[in-house]
């Protein structure tokens, strides 16, 4: 009998900037297998903007983790699957290997490190 790992829905979110509207998170929703790879980009970033980073919320009403910051660097103890890079305009989180407790709601933001403001989608 053939072993079929669970469905694992990922969730994004795009609810609108607080700078700017233009930013749009792709895709709004999906599902993978554990183990695929999965790939989520926020595109139409300013270029004024400095970094990129993606933000993950298991629980609603929760405070999000930062597991990814300055485009592609990793805070502490986020495991190595999650990787994230910043082309131009386009910022994009990837999961190598997704886990079940991966299942959550991911954020994108960004930084202007020249006039401290940020924003969130």
């Amino acid at each position: 009998v053939a072993w079929a790992p669970p469905l694992l829905v990922v969730l994004t979110h795009n609810s609108g900037s607080l700078v700017q509207a233009a930013v749009t998170q792709q895709p709004s929703s999906l599902s993978a297998n554990v183990g695929d790879t999965v790939r989520i980009t926020c595109s139409g970033l300013s270029s004024s903007y400095a970094y990129a980073g993606w933000f993950q919320q298991k629980v609603p009403g929760t405070g999000p983790v930062t597991v990814i910051y300055a485009n592609d660097k990793r805070p502490s103890g986020i495991p190595s699957r999650f990787s994230g890079s910043t082309s131009g305009t386009t910022s994009t989180l990837t999961i190598t290997g997704v886990q079940a407790e991966d299942e959550a709601v991911y954020f994108c933001g960004s930084y202007d490190s020249s006039s401290g403001s940020y924003g969130v989608w």
